[in-house]
């Protein structure tokens, strides 16, 4: 079936076809979920187990390698990583691509379930959970009201959160900070030991006499009642005179006698405060498939409503952090971007076509397909995101290529006297194997990359999908809209030099045709003798050769992904690992007093006894700022990295004592190390000896700073070193010394207070008299079955020490880790000579260095883009080969391809940007769309020589011809990206080294391919004859 000629003859379905597919994609477009980049799960499975009060060493030996083992045996499993923290572990499991991640969960927790009686009884069941982006949290809020303590968080606890998680899509909201009611029993340890009661006596009285208890039911006849003991204790007066034991002489003991009932609140763990006003902070996490940007917006209603209704009580809420702002943003950019180059290239093609009608024709095909594209992405469950947008805006140049190679030929056949109906079918007729073949070549470059999977395929998925969808569709519009419309409205203009029009019309085409006549005399005087070709081609080899010298001299850095700009940081302070929570605060206000005198510092966002990096666990020595800075490049002319590197410097001289680490956030919102060096062995002392010889090396490295290592020693703690025979022969265990330390000095919280509906815990912990030292700690008591109290001096000793803070395990070998950030040089660079600095050091027996980070994930996308590179090469040819029925003039066209690689790697050098995933993407695009130009060429010479035309005079008219396609072409589509290489907005580090690379390599493959296509044809052509290969018997037979 001939779509041109059903089209031309048949328009009314044509456009009722459009129409429905115009509605679906509007209809589509406004029910896809808006998110920054595709959403992607990696297969990774994260475990946790908490073991309360234990030390890493604890937790390692006791809870990690016994899950160690189990997990080790899952099918698929290719790194396994542990970190073991005081009294929690974490496991993360780094699984293969073909994994079914749904199905590793729960036989992972099947496996769980079968060790789990063999762990400590106070360990908590793991906690198994696939690892997801789209969990992290999407807002951070800081609460203020009137109210204090207790009552402030009850509100926020019982109120507020109940009411913000009704918003459709909130999945999760953490309080951070705030005082939590609990009623607390301090224990008073002379007392009790007066008594002759232990701290586990007087706890298990509590829980055990704390209890509603459902006992059965009446039954009388037709009727029944149920019958429930109601044991709960109600007020603390009746706790107070709970009885928990009898003297000698025989008297009651009330727990009033023994410790002091107070309704308390929680000894703080983190304090959380605003441009040092305290707040409540909340963290906000949204369901996996909603749309974080309309749960923000409702949310945010939702806040306004709860501020109107608690007025009275002073509640106002205060965004933090909103990463759907930034989302936002960085898709409206792209959006104007996408907009800015339709109005672009729609002058472009106004300048070329000189009719607004001819250049609404080509036009017509950029909306038809940008819109027909939302129904496939609705189909396949995309959104509305950085990538698919950014594959919309490049793909703008690309959709009125075709229209471009069509109309061109029409608009020939009218210059030859042949009506509109007429040339509109020969035109495209003519031109119609070129238009497939132009096509097929754009989007059969990112096969490799669509049908691969890894962490590269899935950011890049939607981006190539879109991409080839909206190519596929301008191919069809070509096909049928465009020749329609050139029947209809389609007029030949001759313009004169009596009105201004006229006369800028006919000096823009005599400049045309005087620069395709230089061209056409260039290329005759290089097709006219060898040493003119051979010349032609020692020069394309020495531009070629200086390209990749830009390279190798380290003009184009190489990253895995910019970092981009946010305007905001993660300051980073810790104290020496003795200081309490209210020493590190001070310190905190410090550096907060010397911050806020900065200029455009907008806003301070503090935490006091946890990091982001701690994944929920508390430390007293540790604190983060979130620092809020002006827009930069105006009116902030220093960028983030810069600023962060020297508040960090500035502090560390005027704050003394403390290590301050300045982290830069990324644009997915996150503040991970760039930089991970791993050393792995079966002694971890030998591991711990090597590290400072690892980070005096790391360091060396120009750029490279913050080094952290992940195992450090010198955390101070108490060890409690038991005799066991001792104790045996006193009565006791080892569970029973365990649970009275841990009730001492942390707290039993077993029992719960209920007051109206709501219940908060009772803890039972020593008094902070009787718990501030070692000797505390030597002349605590329990009681053994006998009855008679024994201190724990009597069977163990206790002995100050030092001990790591963490613990991790890599492969089922001790591990330590070594993360840097990287400032004022490209990342990949200064990862590739750390690698090189490092493996050069003698690493302990039975150790090995391993490479994380941003120098994994590169070497992993480059490797793919690597691949997708080469695969795209061939299925070049080979759809050239299988169109052209030749094996030797598809060679043709891949020989031109190198030609971009010139232009691309001086843009990438002049605009300093780096070799990353995005510009690499850029490379490969430009495998069609350089590849195209020469299709153009060699397509237009064969057309000529098989009506009779010679080799050399082909080629020369060949060249004429198309110069004027090939120009318009690549001028739409280097026009067409100038919006997205000239970006500063948000999210920009993405696209402007894609836009940049495509550009460079379409300018000077543009102009160079003119001239080198034609030389290598006839250099073909000759070996063709040569061989014999240019004389192909015709092969005939009946069907």
């Amino acid at each position: 079936m001939n779509l041109t000629a059903l089209s031309i003859r048949r328009p009314s379905l044509v456009i009722v076809v459009f129409a429905v597919l115009m509605f679906m994609g509007v209809a589509s477009y406004l029910s896809l979920p808006i998110e920054l980049v595709p959403k992607f799960d990696p297969p990774v499975i994260t475990l946790s187990a908490i073991y309360p009060g234990a030390s890493p060493a604890e937790v390692e030996n006791a809870v990690a390698r016994p899950l160690e083992d189990a997990v080790a045996s899952l099918e698929g499993v290719q790194l396994i990583q542990i970190g073991s923290n005081e009294g929690i572990c974490f496991i993360a499991l780094e699984l293969s691509q073909e994994v079914d991640i749904d199905q590793a969960v729960q036989e992972l927790q099947r496996k769980i379930t079968q060790i789990l009686p063999t762990l400590p009884r106070e360990v908590r069941p793991p906690v198994v959970n696939k690892f997801a982006l789209s969990e992290l949290p999407v807002m951070r809020l800081a609460v203020r009201s009137n109210l204090a303590g207790a009552k402030f968080y009850d509100l926020v606890k019982d109120r507020l959160l109940p009411e913000m998680t009704q918003v459709r899509g909130v999945a999760q909201i953490t309080i951070l900070g705030g005082e939590a009611r609990e009623v607390r029993v301090n224990i008073n340890r002379s007392r009790l030991e007066q008594y002759g009661l232990s701290l586990l006596q007087v706890a298990q009285v509590i829980q055990a006499s704390n209890l509603d208890f459902p006992t059965g039911k009446l039954v009388s006849g037709e009727t029944q009642v149920r019958v429930r003991l109601s044991g709960k204790i109600r007020t603390l007066d009746e706790l107070r005179r709970l009885i928990v034991g009898r003297s000698r002489q025989g008297g009651v003991i009330y727990l009033d006698d023994v410790a002091d009932v107070e309704d308390g609140v929680r000894e703080p763990e983190v304090f959380c405060r605003t441009n040092d006003e305290p707040v409540l902070a909340l963290e906000v996490r949204k369901q996996g498939d909603a749309n974080a940007v309309e749960m923000s917006r409702q949310l945010l209603e939702r806040m306004k409503v709860l501020e109107h209704t608690y007025a009275s009580e002073g509640l106002r809420f205060e965004v933090i952090s909103n990463s759907t702002v930034f989302i936002r943003q960085a898709t409206d950019a792209v959006l104007h971007d996408l907009l800015l180059a339709v109005v672009l290239v729609a002058l472009v093609m106004l300048l070329f076509l000189h009719s607004l009608r001819n250049a609404a024709i080509v036009l017509v095909s950029i909306p038809t397909s940008i819109v027909s594209t939302f129904v496939m992405m609705k189909v396949m469950g995309y959104s509305i995101n950085m990538m698919s947008l950014l594959g919309l805006s490049l793909a703008i140049g690309i959709l009125v290529d075709d229209a471009i190679v069509v109309i061109e030929n029409i608009y020939r056949h009218l210059e030859l006297g042949k009506n509109r109906v007429q040339a509109a079918y020969d035109g495209r007729q003519e031109i119609g194997f070129t238009a497939i073949s132009i096509t097929l070549v754009d989007v059969v470059v990112f096969l490799p990359i669509i049908f691969t999977t890894g962490i590269v395929p899935n950011l890049l998925r939607q981006f190539c999908m879109t991409v080839l969808v909206s190519t596929l569709m301008s191919l069809l519009v070509s096909f049928t809209l465009v020749p329609w419309l050139a029947s209809r409205v389609g007029r030949l203009h001759r313009f004169e030099g009596n009105h201004w029009t006229g006369r800028v019309v006919l000096r823009f085409e005599a400049f045309l045709e005087r620069l395709a006549g230089s061209f056409v005399e260039a290329l005759r005087w290089a097709l006219g003798s060898w040493r003119s070709k051979a010349t032609v081609l020692l020069l394309m080899l020495a531009l070629g050769g200086g390209a990749v010298w830009l390279v190798t001299a380290g003009f184009i850095g190489n990253a895995f992904i910019d970092a981009g700009e946010r305007n905001e940081f993660l300051l980073e302070v810790e104290l020496p690992k003795t200081a309490s929570l209210k020493q590190t605060d001070a310190t905190v206000r410090q550096v907060e007093d010397w911050l806020r005198q900065q200029e455009h510092v907008v806003r301070l966002f503090t935490t006091v006894g946890t990091t982001t990096k701690s994944f929920g666990l508390n430390a007293p020595y540790v604190a983060e700022i979130l620092v809020e800075l002006a827009p930069y490049p105006r009116p902030r002319r220093v960028s983030t990295d810069v600023f962060a590197r020297r508040a960090k410097l500035q502090l560390e001289e005027r704050i003394a004592g403390a290590q301050i680490r300045a982290n830069p956030i990324d644009i997915l919102g996150l503040s991970f190390a760039p930089i991970e060096v791993r050393i792995n062995g079966p002694d971890l002392d030998s591991l711990l000896a090597m590290s400072d010889a690892v980070m005096k090396v790391m360091a060396s490295v120009p750029g490279c700073v913050e080094i952290t290592p992940s195992v450090e020693a010198g955390n101070p703690e108490v060890q409690v070193v038991v005799d066991r025979q001792r104790m045996a022969e006193y009565g006791l265990t080892m569970a029973q010394l365990g649970l009275t330390l841990q009730t001492a000095f942390s707290g039993n919280i077993d029992a719960r207070f209920r007051d109206g509906s709501n219940e908060y815990p009772i803890r039972v912990v020593l008094d902070a008299f009787n718990r501030r030292s070692v000797e505390d700690i030597r002349n605590l008591t329990l009681i053994n079955p006998l009855g008679t109290p024994v201190a724990i001096r009597q069977f163990a000793e206790v002995r100050e020490g030092f001990g790591p803070t963490r613990l991790e395990r890599r492969d089922r070998l001790p591990s330590v880790q070594f993360s840097a950030s990287v400032i004022g040089r490209p990342t990949g660079t200064v990862a590739r000579e750390v690698k090189a600095k490092v493996m050069a050091l003698r690493p302990p027996t039975g150790a090995h260095f391993h490479f994380g980070g941003d120098l994994r994930r590169q070497e992993q996308g480059l490797g793919t883009m690597s691949f997708a590179l080469w695969t795209s090469l061939v299925l070049v040819y080979l759809v050239m080969v299988a169109l052209y029925d030749n094996w030797m003039y598809p060679l043709v066209v891949l020989l031109s391809i190198p030609l971009s690689v010139i232009g691309a790697f001086l843009a990438m050098a002049l605009a300093q940007q780096n070799l990353t995933v995005f510009t690499g993407l850029g490379l490969l695009m430009l495998v069609g769309l350089v590849g195209k130009n020469a299709i153009l060429v060699v397509d237009f010479a064969n057309h000529l020589r098989q009506r009779g035309m010679g080799l050399v005079q082909a080629l020369l008219q060949a060249t004429r011809l198309r110069f004027r396609p090939v120009l318009m072409t690549n001028l739409s589509m280097i026009i067409g990206l100038l919006p997205l290489a000239l970006s500063t907005s948000a999210g920009s580090a993405w696209k402007v080294g894609l836009a940049w690379a495509i550009i460079g390599g379409l300018s000077s493959s543009m102009f160079l391919s003119l001239i080198f296509v034609p030389v290598v044809y006839a250099l073909f052509d000759r070996l063709q004859a040569r061989l014999g290969w240019n004389e192909r018997k015709p092969i005939e037979f009946v069907e």
